[in-house]
């Protein structure tokens, strides 16, 4: 059995380590859901616009951070970006252009599904009233688009959450961080990675159920 031993834990412990953990998740976690979706939404209006060479621009992007694993993208913006200008970048600053440009990919792919979901009628229906194409998805597909895909995006947020532990590898003080240094100070590493399980584990569940309960709100509406 093993020796596990919790007596650490009190207000000090959650003070000096895990806030700040904490707090730089949460931040990180927001402007890259902001961040990508904005951005998402671009490469999804640039696949749906018909310009050839947009859709291959956007298609492109799309498939190549589809394609490689997040962790991958950290180490090689934050190892390559300094050799190539210069300067260090910071592994915080590293982290939130990362996570938004790998963010602007999946989101990109959830936006482009919520606008092809909206009725084609509604499209030429716009034009019939002469919007043009930007004043037709402003005004009229990209707010139900939005509407329709809320718990696919908030459920892609709480991915986003999961994926702020990898910043861990480019030695950003996030909430694994927080948990990782404390077992370090205190001696206790396997009691303080369990508790980081727990943690994460009990923030997902919260915002996972809170999310069902928008998703069965947004279905009675329809």
């Amino acid at each position: 059995m093993l020796n596990l031993d919790f007596s650490f834990v009190n207000w000090t412990f959650i003070q000096g380590f895990i806030l700040k953990g904490l707090w730089f998740s949460i931040i990180l976690t927001a402007v890259a859901t902001v961040g990508g979706i904005f951005f998402g939404t671009l490469l999804a209006l640039m696949r749906l616009s018909g310009q050839k060479w947009l859709v291959l621009l956007a298609a492109f992007y799309v498939n190549v951070m589809r394609s490689v694993p997040l962790v991958m993208v950290i180490l090689w913006f934050f190892l390559l970006v300094p050799f190539i200008i210069g300067r260090p970048v910071g592994a915080e600053y590293s982290a939130f252009i990362t996570f938004i440009a790998f963010e602007a990919a999946y989101f990109s792919e959830i936006m482009r599904a919520g606008i092809q979901s909206i009725p084609r009628g509604q499209v030429f229906a716009g034009m019939a009233v002469g919007m043009s194409y930007s004043q037709n998805m402003k005004l009229v597909i990209l707010p139900q688009a939005f509407r329709n895909m809320i718990p696919v995006l908030l459920t892609q947020t709480i991915i986003l959450f999961q994926d702020t532990s990898l910043v861990y590898a480019i030695g950003a003080y996030d909430l694994l961080k927080g948990f990782e240094t404390a077992g370090k100070n205190f001696g206790r590493p396997i009691e303080t990675y369990l508790m980081a399980t727990v943690f994460y584990f009990a923030i997902s569940y919260s915002l996972s159920s809170v999310v069902k309960r928008i998703h069965k709100k947004i279905a009675i509406i329809r």
